[in-house]
Order: C-alpha cells, then sequence, then structure tokens
C-alpha cells in the first residue's frame, strides 16, 4: 500500500499553530532541549523569521544568493515580549500559506540546496520545519509530543536522507563507511543509506573538516546494519529529536558507529 497523500498547507498551518499555542503559556526562558542555549522565546523568533523569510523568497521571486541576502537583511526586528512575538509569527505563517497557496511546485525560487530550486523544495522543507519545531516546543513546554502522522513522519525521513543529511562543500572528499537500512516497523517503508564522512581542507579558511554525511544508496548494495522503529520514531530519532538509542540500531560496529555519528553530529 502505498503512503497517503499529504496536504502541506494543512500540515503547515496545523504545526504553526500548535507550536504558537504551546509557546503561548510557557516560561520565554525555558530551555529547549533539542536547540542548546535556545530559549522558548528563541524557538517562537526562529519560526516567525523562517516564515518571514521563505514567504519573502516566494513573493519577490528571488533566484540568487544576493536576492537571498536582500530578503534575509529586510527581515523586521525582533518584538520585545512573547505576545509580540505571537502576532508577528500569525502574520508570518500567514504570508507562507499565501504564497505557497497561490504558487506552483516547479516554479523557480531560490533555496539553499543547489540541486532544486523550486517552490516545491520549499513547500517540502516548510513541512517538516514547522513539524520539529511543534515537536521542539512541546519539549520545552515539558508536554506529552503529540502524534506526527505517519505519512508526515515517513516524508520526514525522506527529507533527511535526500536533503538533510547529503550536504557537503565541492571541494571535500567522502568515503562510504557503511551501507545501512531505515526499516519503519508500522509503515514497512525502507530506505537504503550510504553512510561515511567528508573531509578536507576549506579553500577559504584552511580549516581541517571531518563531517559525517549520508545519502540514499544504489539499491543492491551490500547492508552491513539497520535502524528499526515506527516512522515516528525513526523521523524524530534523525531530526535530532529522540536520543540516539531510541530507535533500534543493530550491524557491524563499524556500521552502528557510522550511524551513531550521524546522529550525534546532528543537522541545521
Amino acid at each position: 500500500m502505498g503512503r497517503s497523500e499529504i496536504n502541506r498547507l494543512e500540515v503547515i498551518e496545523r504545526e504553526s499553530d500548535r507550536f504558537a499555542e504551546v509557546l503561548s503559556t510557557t516560561d520565554p526562558a525555558a530551555p529547549v532541549p533539542s536547540c542548546p542555549g535556545w530559549t522558548a522565546d528563541d524557538l517562537l523568533w526562529h519560526l516567525t523569521e523562517v516564515h518571514l523569510f521563505w514567504a519573502g523568497i516566494l513573493r519577490e521571486e528571488a533566484l540568487t544568493d544576493d536576492d537571498s541576502e536582500r530578503l534575509e537583511e529586510a527581515k523586521p526586528p525582533r518584538p520585545e515580549d512573547t505576545a509580540g512575538l505571537l502576532g508577528l509569527r500569525e502574520h508570518a505563517t500567514l504570508q507562507l500559506l499565501s504564497q505557497l497557496t497561490e504558487l506552483g511546485d516547479d516554479e523557480v525560487r531560490w533555496s539553499w540546496w543547489p540541486p532544486e530550486q523550486t517552490v516545491g523544495f520549499t513547500r517540502r522543507m516548510q513541512t517538516y520545519e514547522a513539524t520539529m519545531h511543534r515537536v521542539d516546543a512541546e519539549q520545552a513546554a515539558g508536554v506529552d509530543v503529540s502524534p506526527i502522522p505517519p505519512e508526515v513522519a515517513a516524508g520526514a525521513v525522506d527529507h533527511c536522507v535526500d536533503v538533510m543529511w547529503g550536504w557537503q562543500p565541492d571541494w571535500a572528499t567522502d568515503e562510504t563507511a557503511a551501507v545501512i537500512e531505515l526499516i519503519a516497523s508500522d509503515t514497512g517503508d525502507r530506505w537504503l543509506v550510504d553512510v561515511g564522512p567528508w573531509f578536507g581542507t576549506g579553500p577559504e579558511s584552511g580549516n581541517e573538516f571531518d563531517q559525517a554525511r549520508a545519502r540514499r544508496a544504489a539499491e543492491g548494495a551490500q547492508v552491513s546494519g539497520t535502524v528499526t522503529g515506527s516512522a515516528e520514531e525513526l523521523a524524530l530519532w534523525a531530526w535530532g529529536r529522540a536520543d540516539v538509542d531510541s530507535v533500534t540500531i543493530e550491524g557491524s560496529d563499524e556500521a552502528v558507529g557510522a550511524v551513531r555519528r550521524l546522529i550525534l553530529q546532528g543537522i541545521q
């Protein structure tokens, strides 16, 4: 059975509203466990400025890095209190939803992910960003984390495998440490993933880098480890919203080590 289609506008609106509802009654200074150094109000401002920024990218037909930098610099100042943040968040989300309603996925717009400069990329990214930041809000508030629908959770894992884990600079060299299979025990979804390091010397900074990365592996690749959990458990784990051992990780020492390194490194 295939996955149910995601109504992305509905998800963004629902998750953003729940996010704001939770933070409206949370101590503004409460720490956010999954975002070290952030308070609840910092989290509220972050999603607000994210929605303002991407609404601007879509509305202004941004196509270049210069366009994105101009829009980043044009954002309004951060409100001084929670009430002001909540009001601006509502405005920002409405602006984003308005643009996503009007535009088709194939229309060209700037994104930070070079392979895909489209409205569709923004629509998918904002689906999962709103969902994960809602989880952040609930964790900061100390309340139970609301369920993530299986199709959204599976899509969030897709986005990790295809985008969030995959960035590395053009000058870097990478290696395969292991091929692992992620297995969703409830939905039957499976992801074959090549995990390993990228490394090299930054041409401008001269700094040495050694980071973890992952991407889809070729069909038929030899698997040396598995990660098993429900689709929701895998999504929270992959996005750094759950403990590294919240899912079942099995395989060779090298495979387990490569997976743990990837998750402990986190994603931006």
